[in-house]
């Protein structure tokens, strides 16, 4: 590993300022568990590493009936998922980071870094996108906010800019009448990077649906929201015939990547599949009564 200087900041002000000052020569550690990797591997190679490690404010899960929940960007997915705050009140985000990688993971690394790192195989994203999330930046110029879906860009590419650090998850209040499901595919039962997830959030109106969320992730470069089959899907009756042809609106309008864990025509049949379950398993309805 090529040798580099390691910063501790005790300070978000200070961090900020050691970016500032190193540039393009620094980068910022957090839980380390895909920054190492890559640093090990000559894909980064920086100077100057700027740790956050002491930012314990960073760290914390907070929540309030008016203003949702709040998670700290260095906040490990193994204290999303232990949270009570989360379980009670965001149950399909805590199952998730209680299914993300595997133990030695989710034990150190911290949902920001997750977000920041932007690897298309992974599940946050596109489960906070489906949940209507923002996220907090801090920078040179001040905070600012924006809607998780506009802080996934592409591979391995975020809204961030240079010097800025990703601060906090912001989630709405819970509405009672708002059903949250997802689905991962997992290409082997060994592996713990999945080659699709589907997320679906929508606000119960009698037996039909509004306010439809459906986000595809890991198939994709970034995670993708399914607009047709979101439109499709609000202000219908759900039944089975409604979930297949709500799959077949994802798998028209999805746009795969194709890699060596599995080709784009592979990944469109799976997320077809998993659309049609979702949509089935949020209504109540037995998927299994049709073919796959």
């Amino acid at each position: 590993m090529h040798s580099f200087e390691f910063m501790e900041p005790t300070t978000l002000a200070e961090a900020l300022r050691l970016l500032a000052t190193h540039e393009d020569d620094a980068c910022v550690f957090a839980g380390g568990t895909a920054l190492l990797l890559a640093m090990r591997q000559r894909m980064i190679v920086p100077e100057v590493v700027v740790s956050l490690g002491r930012l314990h404010d960073l760290r914390t899960i907070g929540w309030t009936p008016d203003g949702g929940l709040r998670i700290g960007a260095l906040a490990r997915h193994v204290d999303v998922a232990r949270s009570e705050l989360v379980q009670q009140h965001y149950p399909m985000l805590a199952g998730v980071a209680a299914g993300l990688a595997n133990p030695q993971v989710r034990n150190q690394a911290t949902i920001g870094g997750n977000l920041c790192y932007a690897d298309p195989a992974t599940d946050p994203p596109s489960c906070l996108i489906a949940m209507g999330a923002e996220v907090t930046i801090a920078g040179p110029d001040g905070e600012r906010r924006i809607p998780m879906r506009a802080f996934s860009v592409d591979f391995f590419t975020t809204a961030l800019e240079p010097g800025e650090i990703l601060t906090g998850i912001l989630l709405p209040p819970p509405d009672p009448q708002r059903l949250g499901h997802y689905r991962r595919h997992l290409r082997t039962a060994a592996e713990h990077r999945p080659v699709a997830n589907v997320a679906l959030t929508a606000r119960r109106v009698g037996s039909a649906w509004d306010e439809v969320r459906l986000v595809v992730g890991a198939a994709t470069p970034s995670p993708q929201s399914m607009t047709r089959a979101e439109a499709y899907l609000a202000g219908r009756a759900i039944t089975l015939d409604v979930a297949a042809e709500a799959a077949s609106l994802v798998a028209e309008e999805l746009a795969p990547i194709s890699d060596g864990r599995g080709d784009a025509a592979f990944r469109r049949q799976v997320v077809r599949a998993a659309t049609r379950r979702i949509v089935a398993e949020a209504a109540g309805l037995d998927w299994k009564e049709t073919a796959a």
